[in-house]
């Protein structure tokens, strides 16, 4: 039999098909290459390879399946790690000029570590803008990642580089981050389902500074079925996050055979009362109009916080990034920093105080209670993932036509308040891009994001692949 498309398949049925014997690991593995050799140069979507060793991991792979071995639940299972995560034998640039030359890593982070223990194939590395900084891909190490939706687009960020791959069919599986919303912006950009879990429910060690205050991190597929089968493998507690989750007693997946409906949703447009793209907002709203059809009462809610972005500036660039910089300020160094977020850390390393952050934490945990204040009474918030349509990389989104800075301004919320959030495709705009909605939900209520997510992709039923691209 030969090796399905990835965009055509589910991850459970691709690892079942290996373990089964009716693919080989080696099979899955050959194909995932040859759709990187093919279409990478297009996209950019991979940023190191390791052919050799990927080709050594399936073989052993198969060899402990023919002596009847139990290799875990994504045997064969070909994956890029976002390149802000250590995977062995594998540098981890961040995207950053100063970090291109360090040594290759001697070991995984959590995440990975468990997702080959459950069988999985570590291709190589994927595009990241500069630490993570941008809701777009490209950095002065490897250059931009193109969407495939549109080569002339971005594939969002900071998880563009997996996002890509996975649209395009390179890989099944990819690892992300999200201190920002660096999941569900690059999910919704290239028409996939993602979540971001709540804090602590996958490792994310050993931590880079800051990263308790916003970063999380999980696994990215294609739909969120496959999503959750793939957090089965990897949540769970670990000594190198301090904000660990005890391990869920039941199957994330399996909460999502037959997925109930919400009861109650709250649906916001736009939670700061700013402009929303017409075409996103329709969209969206015609998602939430199915789940009223169905029964779900729908309760429409107008500004609910002026701004997100007090609290999230000072944590995200002075907690977060800036630490790993201010030794490169007044260095030679500095000048290959990406310029926007060289302009953004000059400030903040200049105004961003000790206090400033002990503020911006104060005010996030005033957030997080207006926020549960509101959604009392609703199973889950629904909200526009972005406000703008998808810009060109190195652009901003666009709102009816006119260029937005603030273009992905609704995804940080969840990263202040620890909550999980999800997306998932509502549509497409005018000229072919998807939208996303967004599914916000209470904290530590991973399932209830999750089978809402699953609820809207199967009354929607897209199942959006990206047109194939051009190999010449």
């Amino acid at each position: 039999m030969d090796v399905p498309d990835f965009r055509t398949v589910t991850v459970e049925a691709l690892a079942a098909m290996v373990r089964n014997r009716t693919l080989t690991a080696a099979a899955v593995t050959e194909h995932a290459l040859e759709r990187i050799e093919v279409l990478n140069p297009q996209l950019n979507a991979f940023v190191a390879l390791d052919a050799e060793s990927a080709r050594s991991q399936a073989a052993a792979i198969d060899e402990r399946l023919d002596a009847g071995d139990d290799v875990g639940p994504l045997a064969g299972i070909p994956i890029g790690v976002k390149d802000l995560a250590d995977a062995a034998g594998f540098v981890t640039t961040r995207g950053a000029m100063h970090l291109r030359d360090s040594p290759p890593v001697a070991a995984d982070s959590t995440e990975v570590a468990r997702m080959r223990a459950a069988g999985a194939v570590i291709l190589g590395k994927t595009n990241t803008p500069e630490f993570g900084c941008m809701g777009d891909t490209y950095n002065p190490v490897f250059g931009a990642t193109w969407n495939p939706w549109n080569t002339g687009r971005s594939p969002g960020g900071s998880s563009g580089g997996t996002s890509a791959a996975i649209a395009s069919g390179m890989v099944p599986v990819g690892t992300g981050s999200d201190g920002g919303g660096s999941i569900r912006i690059p999910s919704s950009i290239c028409g996939m389902s993602g979540l971001k879990p709540s804090h602590g429910r996958v490792p994310s060690g050993p931590p880079p500074p800051g990263l308790l205050d916003l970063s999380c991190v999980g696994p990215m597929a294609r739909r969120i079925r496959d999503v959750a089968y793939c957090l089965d493998a990897v949540v769970g507690p670990h000594p190198s996050d301090l904000r660990s989750l005890p391990a869920p007693t039941e199957s994330w997946r399996a909460a999502l055979d037959d997925p109930p409906l919400p009861a109650r949703v709250l649906w916001v447009p736009s939670f700061d009362g700013d402009a929303v793209d017409s075409e996103i907002l329709a969209s969206c709203a015609a998602a939430v109009e199915l789940l009223a059809a169905e029964g779900v009462e729908v309760v429409e809610m107008g500004t609910l916080f002026d701004t997100v972005s007090a609290a999230f500036v000072p944590l995200f660039l002075g907690g977060l990034i800036a630490p790993s910089y201010r030794p490169l300020l007044g260095t030679p160094a500095w000048d290959d920093v990406t310029d926007l977020l060289a302009v953004a850390l000059e400030e903040s390393l200049e105004n961003v105080t000790v206090e400033a952050i002990s503020s911006a934490r104060q005010q996030a945990t005033e957030l997080s209670m207006q926020l549960g204040e509101v959604m009392s009474g609703f199973d889950v918030m629904l909200l526009p993932t972005m406000a703008s349509q998808t810009p060109v990389v190195g652009g901003d989104g666009l709102i009816d036509g006119v260029e937005t800075e603030n273009w992905v301004r609704f995804t940080p919320l969840a990263n202040l308040t620890r909550r999980p959030a999800g997306t998932v495709c509502s549509g497409f705009t005018g000229d072919g891009m998807p939208i996303g909605l967004g599914v916000l939900g209470h904290q530590t209520d991973d399932v209830g994001v999750l089978q809402t997510v699953a609820v809207l992709e199967d009354l929607l039923d897209l199942d959006p692949i990206a047109p194939d691209i051009d190999a010449g």
